[in-house]
């Protein structure tokens, strides 16, 4: 599913290259049956946002958003674990599933990385990616609050995950 590889380029580190192609990526947003008119929106927002920054202010603001700031942390298990030492069971638990699936992770990441959860999801059916997401909706919707709450443009993109999981929930 194009969206979520969409979300998980944009909430990965950026660097010049997205930034190079967001004319392309708006494209694909425009062209995707699968993206709704709100969701639309929504990304063309946050898109709009990058376009009227630097690459250094981007990062800058990716910097302090989610690694200067504990509750914006885009490592879900922080949200429920902490630095606990019941994290690490449930990150192992997690790179089995990956790897039971074929899912490959590159060394050194870590599987509870949101963007990389997404690129997980992407490959998954519609069925399989909303259940997926459903599971994560609690850990979602704190993230989507604690960003909305400094009203940091990274929320549009968060929102939108959030959505998808009440969404896949209710189905």
């Amino acid at each position: 599913m194009r969206l979520y590889k969409i979300i998980s380029n944009l909430l990965d580190y950026p660097d010049r290259e997205i930034i190079e192609n967001l004319d392309e990526l708006i494209q694909i947003i425009d062209n995707s049956f699968e993206i709704n008119r709100s969701e639309k929106e929504a990304l063309l927002i946050f898109i709009n946002w990058m376009r009227g920054q630097s690459v250094i202010e981007i990062q800058q603001e990716y910097v302090k958003t989610f690694d200067m700031t504990p509750d914006h942390s885009l490592h879900l298990t922080h949200h429920i674990f902490g630095d606990d030492k019941g994290r690490g069971p449930a990150l192992i638990d997690l790179q089995e599933h990956f790897k039971s699936e074929g899912f490959e992770m590159k060394p050194g990441e870590i599987p509870d990385y949101l963007p990389l959860l997404l690129e997980y999801v992407a490959t998954l059916d519609e069925h399989d990616a909303g259940a997926f997401l459903a599971d994560a909706k609690k850990i979602i919707k704190i993230l989507t609050k604690n960003l909305s709450k400094a009203n940091s443009p990274f929320a549009e993109l968060t929102k939108i995950l959030e959505n998808r999981a009440h969404t896949a929930e209710l189905t």
